[in-house]
């Protein structure tokens, strides 16, 4: 936990950019009767039925320090997708970092070894001596920053009925680059010291 925590109350550095990554599935859902068009004080209206359009997934950067984010949705999240995530990491979104600093949870597919399966061992290693992976607690995904970005993504964007993954597509972009416009951050108060004060049962008496 603290070595999260710690990593969060450095400086923002370029160089050394520390990113916060997770992803979430999304259930498309599309309609089974066209909605009514908005009235003069008269929302616009959808039916109780649906039809279910199966899910997709979400893959959420965050980079609060200098208020970036970019979410990539993709059909799946196996470990093949984890590892072209983290490549496009490094080649697409901070190709001038020396290393990258990421933050993210113990899911089974987050690991150095799924680089390997994606990869042959030279890229493999060619990307991961980019990374250096922070992983926080189980139980405790909480301190990974990218969750309240995620909650703002689906508050925002995904809470209503979208058909199709191009959709899906489309309308996080949208909201992608409204955010990064406003170079919108994180505004992160938990500290180490807090957690030692609040948290104070999980430390050895």
């Amino acid at each position: 936990m603290e070595d999260v925590l710690d990593l969060y109350a450095e400086p923002e550095d370029p160089a050394h950019p520390i990113v916060n990554f997770d992803e979430t599935p999304y259930q498309m859902i599309g309609e089974l009767r066209t909605p009514l068009p908005t009235q003069e004080g008269r929302p616009q209206r959808y039916d109780y039925e649906y039809r279910r359009e199966g899910t997709c997934n979400l893959f959420v950067y965050l980079c609060s320090g200098s208020g970036w984010r970019h979410v990539e949705v993709t059909a799946r999240r196996t470990k093949e997708d984890f590892a072209y995530a983290m490549r496009d990491l490094v080649d697409v979104h901070f190709p001038d970092a020396e290393v990258i600093r990421v933050v993210l949870d113990n899911l089974n597919t987050h690991t150095p070894a799924a680089l390997y399966e994606a990869f042959e061992p030279a890229e493999a290693r060619r990307i991961l001596r980019k990374l250096e992976f922070h992983y926080t607690p189980k139980h405790a995904s909480w301190l990974n920053m990218v969750e309240i970005e995620i909650g703002v993504l689906v508050g925002q964007c995904l809470d209503r009925r979208i058909p199709d993954i191009e959709t899906v597509k489309r309308e996080v972009l949208a909201w992608q680059t409204s955010r990064n416009q406003k170079q919108v951050k994180i505004d992160w108060q938990f500290t180490t010291e807090t957690a030692r004060k609040k948290l104070g049962r999980l430390y050895p008496s």
